[in-house]
Formats: structure tokens, C-alpha cells, sequence
């Protein structure tokens, strides 16, 4: 074409036909199909780089799912978890939950025993918090012995019993003044009620068939602070603990947090059913995140009882013992077993025929060495019942009945 040619329009016509052209089986099968494969890698690349799309393909497909985590597992990742359900699952516990629990005060005198500096002994009030669980929608609350019902002396002052407990409700500053209803040294419960009517009953789960690593939630006034919720798991379950009185307790332990004030709270799992109630903590340097709460399996009868006698009805024997061991029954030449160190007069142990200086060596057939495994058996039984134990007494072996009394 020469440089000073014009461009021209080309001319319409009527008619068109299109030149025939030639083309290879590469360029008109191969290429279309190489084609096809690069363009599907980079949209499926695409999407699964994009969080929500890749989600939303794999919900759609479980098979895939489950595919890509055990792919994932394989090769040392971990399958994102959601952190939003987790959250909304701790929102809606706490949610149900925070309107059962409730905040208590407790009144004390403390009196000084000895002068110091020439001055007069004086009494003194004290203050202590704790948190309660309400039970029924007519007022009764469920919360721990040591809360409502300690008294103690030591060398200098002593501590009353308390003189007034008041509760406050869920987003209600009104102080509700409470009653004791009954108390229960032994498993550290206690039932109070106040006088209002329409209260939120927390719900009970079945504390048996919980699993060590599930969800769990502590709730209560940590140091008043009320309405406080941690949140953790269930560390261990039928844990046996003994506190610093000597009391042995079989207990769910949780790494939620507990802290002074939270005793008597809930400790509930995933749906805001109360699995336990908060009671103990392990404190010290090197100790975290060791709480422990009683199964509330466990207190249904006790409460029952404390609501119906203001006390719980136990079976009793009447005797007091000790543990011998393999060296100590040998140096005193007697059996393994539970040495009987006294006998009430008038008791079912007394007029079973046991004596000063027996060794109870089985109890219902059941081989047994410690008062504990002696006091579980006789536990196991209602008032009025028979409960068959074996003693060696001078050598010999004699199996004696007792018609398990009423503990004083």
C-alpha cells in the first residue's frame, strides 16, 4: 500500500461469503480443551482462596469436607474452627442462666476474746458475699453451708453465726432479707428462701453424663462483684478432694475460674443447665485454674430433705474408729481393718453387740480396710435398714446385724 493511498470505506453488498479457511486439529481441539482446563484451576483457585465461598462449597459437599480436613490433619494443619459460634454459645448460657443466680450478704459478730493494750474485748460486725442458685419461683435458693451457717473461735476473737442475710435478685438493686431453712455441714449445702414470688428457676442438668473437655461456665459475684460469668471446661470428673477441715468431697474440677464470692454459684454447661454448684478452689503459687463444684445430682435429695426437716436424715451406727494398717495391726498383733475405738451407749452399734477393741473387717459382704469405705456402705442404706459387718474380735471372726438408727 502506498503512503499516500486514502483509506477507503469498504463497500456494502448484498451478499457475503465467508473465505474458507484451513485449520489443524491442535489449534481447533487441543487448544480449546488446555483452554478450558486453565480457565476452571484459576476460578476454583479463586474461590477457595475467598473464606466464604470456599465455606459455603464445602458445606455444600460433606464428602469433600471431610476429604480436605483429614487431608489437613495429614499434613500438620488444623481445620479452622469459628470462633462466632463458640462466642454465641457462651452468650446464650449466660444468658439463661444470669436470672437464676443470686448475689448474698451475710452478717457476722466479731468478738475480740482477750484486751490488747489495756483496752476491753469488743464486739465487731463483719460482712461476707457469696452466690446462691434459685430453685423454685417461690423464693427457695440453694447455695453452700460455709456461706450462711460457719461460726468458729480461734486464740483471739470468735465468729458468730449469722445475724442477717439479705439477696439480691438479677438486675434488681432491692435487698431481699432470707431466712435459713436448713443447713448440712457434711456436704456443704444450705437452702435460704426469701419472700418473693415469680423468681426465674435456673433448670438442672443431668450432672452423670457429663464429659471431661465440655463446655462449662462458672457463674456467681466473685469478690461481689455480681452477675460475673467465666468460661472454661470440665477438667475432670468425680474428682475426690478433701478441703481444709478434713471433709472429703467427690467433685466435677474446671478450669473456669473461680474466686472468693463465687461459692454457692452455678456451674453450668452449654445450654445454661447447671451441672454443679462452685464450693472450692486450689490457691497458692505455681496453682492455676483448679476449681472444683459440687455435682448437682448430688444435692436433689439433700435439698429435698433440708426443705421438708431443716436437716438431712442420715443412718447411723454409733461407733468411732480408726484405719489399721499392714504395720500397725501387726505391732499390736490384730487384722487389717477399722479398729473400734468407742461405742455410743444406747446405738445401733451397741445393741448390734459390737465392742471396744473389735476390728470390722467386711461390711455387707464387701471386704473393707478404711472408716470411709465402712461409712459409703452404711451411706447406701436408709434408716431402719439392716446392715450386716463382720469383726474379728480376740481371733475370732463374728458377723453381727445392726438396725441402722437416725444420726443425732
Amino acid at each position: 500500500m502506498n503512503e499516500n493511498e486514502n483509506f477507503k470505506a469498504v463497500p456494502k453488498t448484498n451478499t457475503y461469503k465467508e473465505p474458507k479457511v484451513k485449520v489443524g486439529f491442535g489449534k481447533s481441539v487441543l487448544l480449546p480443551f488446555f483452554s478450558g482446563i486453565v480457565g476452571c484451576t484459576v476460578v476454583l483457585g479463586t474461590c477457595f482462596g475467598i473464606p466464604s465461598i470456599r465455606n459455603k462449597i464445602l458445606e455444600s459437599n460433606p464428602n469433600t469436607s471431610a476429604t480436605l480436613n483429614n487431608n489437613s490433619q495429614a499434613s500438620g494443619y488444623v481445620s479452622q474452627t469459628s470462633l462466632s459460634n463458640y462466642s454465641d454459645t457462651a452468650v446464650y448460657a449466660a444468658n439463661k442462666v444470669l436470672p437464676s443466680i443470686v448475689g448474698i450478704s451475710v452478717e457476722y459478730n466479731v468478738n475480740s476474746l482477750v484486751s490488747m493494750f489495756g483496752r476491753q474485748p469488743q464486739t465487731n460486725t463483719a460482712k461476707a458475699t457469696g452466690s446462691g442458685i434459685i430453685m423454685s419461683e417461690d423464693g427457695y435458693i440453694l447455695t453452700n453451708n460455709h456461706i450462711v451457717a460457719t461460726s468458729s473461735s480461734e486464740s483471739y476473737y470468735s465468729v458468730s453465726e449469722a445475724t442477717k442475710i439479705t439477696v439480691t435478685l438479677f438486675n434488681d438493686e432491692t435487698e431481699y432479707e432470707a431466712k435459713i431453712i436448713g443447713t448440712d455441714e457434711q456436704t456443704d449445702l444450705a437452702v435460704i428462701k426469701i419472700e418473693k414470688t415469680g423468681l426465674s428457676k435456673a433448670e438442672f442438668a443431668d450432672s452423670d453424663n457429663i464429659k471431661v473437655g465440655e463446655f462449662a461456665m462458672a457463674v456467681g459475684n466473685p469478690l461481689g462483684m455480681q452477675s460475673s460469668i467465666t468460661c472454661g471446661v470440665v477438667s475432670a470428673v468425680n474428682r475426690e478432694v478433701t478441703d481444709s477441715d478434713g471433709k472429703k468431697f467427690t467433685l466435677i474440677q474446671t478450669d473456669a475460674a473461680i474466686n472468693s464470692g463465687n461459692s454457692g454459684g452455678a456451674l453450668v454447661n452449654s445450654e445454661g443447665k447447671v451441672i454443679g454448684i462452685n464450693t472450692l478452689k486450689l490457691s497458692g503459687t505455681g496453682i492455676e485454674g483448679m476449681g472444683f463444684a459440687i455435682p448437682i445430682n448430688s444435692t436433689t435429695d439433700i435439698s429435698s430433705q433440708l426443705i421438708q426437716y431443716s436437716k438431712v436424715k442420715r443412718p447411723y451406727i454409733g461407733i468411732s474408729g480408726m484405719d489399721l494398717t499392714e504395720s500397725t495391726a501387726k505391732a499390736n498383733k490384730l487384722v487389717v481393718g477399722i479398729y473400734v475405738k468407742a461405742v455410743d451407749d444406747f446405738s445401733a452399734g451397741e445393741k448390734a453387740g459390737i465392742k471396744i477393741g473389735d476390728v470390722i473387717i467386711e461390711a455387707d459382704g464387701k471386704k473393707i480396710t478404711k472408716m470411709d469405705e465402712l461409712n459409703e456402705i452404711k451411706n447406701s442404706h436408709q434408716i431402719g435398714d439392716e446392715m450386716k459387718v463382720k469383726v474379728n474380735r480376740d481371733g475370732q471372726e463374728k458377723d453381727l446385724t445392726i438396725v441402722l438408727g437416725e444420726q443425732p
